[in-house]
């Protein structure tokens, strides 16, 4: 296989459609089959989603394709991509590696939740799930039944980061992806079946400008900005970890646009379930389209238990999030792995077993930050939640800053340029990418750093 890090030992991606798939899905997860949903439900449905589509092909372009172009050119991990730029923005490198540090643990924590409610419609008791929320929260106040679902998971992304990139990560993108849209398609066009669909179809796809003010605007803006964000595996260090692992042949600029259209397009499904999904069960109710993150353990249930079917429809959603989740804390996983292996000079095994501690250790505080230490806050946070912020809030929009200062100031927009025409004969996005890099993300980047104080998103 051909691969300009080849001679280093560092192995890649054997194709196009492989890095393709890889890094979709990567983007591709709770972000969207979750999160996306419930804010799309919460701020106003078509206008969320117009205003969303218009971030995700200037600022998440901008920021992904500037991402993946330093992975290529360095051909490092994200710690000595920063450092090999510039040596004063090593510091950066080691702030962005912490992320999924942070973040793998909790994600494996949630991903176990996910499989809980897999588990419990397969076996058909899918029904015991609905109800008032005391089936979730009656679940995360155990201590063993959430570690163990917790571990499962956690076991489950070890086993494909150790099988490497090309034999682990790019051949269960190759079979997951696919099989991930097949499900949300057809759950998707089920729901919209239903009676009372319409409505929600209506409130999801047509923006709606009366009572559209100032301060719901920017709260609107901000809120999708973040959601980009999340959904893009943006500042995580793992577009540069997949562009270290990408062909110098393959069209840089192309693969960013066709990732953008399968994370977006996964996002825009997933609304397409839960929405009208909500709307059915609830009448319209505007409360419960604001239920906000218990959407999907608590809210959906209902939905699931009030359908025709809705027990395999129940298990079938679930398998979808159960899947988008595990694409994305494998490539969180194979972040931390890549970083580990490039330091300390290890083998993917030993490597992979260190970082599978580390998620232990750190995945069980969350575990238990729900039951046995529910008592125990970090500036009134419970463990999960914390972690949640401090890397959301705080420490990707940080690394997106600096990251828009190095490239946009330091060494020029003309660095992911010169990597960018490598592969193309013109570059048809630099306009976009100087004017984004230099100006209006580094503007996104205070606003999302600055939202949480001063307004309650």
């Amino acid at each position: 296989m051909a691969h300009q890090n080849e001679a280093a030992g560092k192995s890649g991606f054997g194709s196009k459609i492989g890095f393709v798939l890889a890094a979709a899905g990567s983007a591709v997860g709770l972000g969207n089959i979750w999160r996306f949903p419930y804010l799309a439900a919460k701020y106003g449905g078509g206008i969320f989603l117009l205003i969303y589509l218009i971030l995700a092909v200037t600022f998440g372009f901008a920021l992904m394709l500037t991402e993946i172009a330093i992975g290529r050119r360095t051909g490092k991990s994200v710690i000595g991509a920063y450092s090999s730029i510039n040596k004063k923005f090593s510091p950066l490198g080691w702030l962005a590696a912490f992320v999924p540090v942070i973040i793998t643990p909790y994600y494996c924590v949630i991903g176990g939740w996910v499989l809980k409610y897999l588990t419990a419609f397969v076996t058909g008791n899918g029904t015991a799930a609905a109800g008032d929320g005391s089936y979730f929260t009656g679940f995360i106040s155990q201590t063993a039944s959430p570690s163990v679902f917790f571990i499962i998971f956690l076991l489950l992304t070890a086993v494909v980061v150790v099988l490497g990139v090309e034999k682990g990560i790019e051949r269960i993108s190759k079979l997951l992806m696919p099989l991930l849209i097949l499900l949300t398609v057809g759950i998707a066009v089920y729901t919209l079946t239903l009676d009372g669909a319409a409505d929600g179809l209506k409130y999801y796809l047509l923006p709606n400008f009366k009572g559209f003010t100032g301060t719901t605007f920017l709260k609107t803006i901000a809120a999708a900005m973040g959601q980009l964000f999340y959904s893009m595996s943006i500042a995580m260090g793992i577009m540069v970890t997949y562009g270290s692992y990408m062909r110098k042949e393959d069209s840089l600029e192309q693969s960013v646009r066709q990732i953008e259209i399968f994370d977006t397009a996964i996002a825009f499904l997933a609304g397409l379930i839960i929405v009208p999904a909500v709307f059915v069960f609830s009448g319209g109710d505007q409360a419960a389209l604001k239920a906000g993150p218990s959407l999907m353990f608590i809210t959906l249930p209902n939905v699931f238990a009030s359908m025709k079917g809705g027990q395999i429809v129940g298990a079938a959603f679930f398998m979808l999030v159960a899947l988008a989740a595990l694409t994305s804390s494998i490539s969180l996983m194979e972040t931390v792995v890549s970083i580990i292996m490039e330091k300390a000079k290890m083998k993917r095994l030993p490597a992979a077993l260190i970082t599978v501690l580390i998620c232990l250790l750190l995945g069980m505080l969350s575990v238990l930050g729900y039951s046995a230490w529910d008592k125990v806050t970090v500036i009134g946070m419970q463990f999960l939640d914390f972690f949640d912020f401090i890397s959301n809030n705080i420490m990707m929009p940080i690394v997106a800053l600096l990251t828009c200062i190095l490239i946009g100031w330091v060494v020029k927009p003309k660095y992911i340029e010169e990597e960018v025409l490598v592969s193309e004969k013109k570059f048809s996005g630099r306009l976009l990418l100087s004017v984004m890099i230099r100006f209006v993300c580094p503007v996104c980047m205070i606003i999302i750093l600055l939202t949480p104080f001063v307004t309650d998103i």
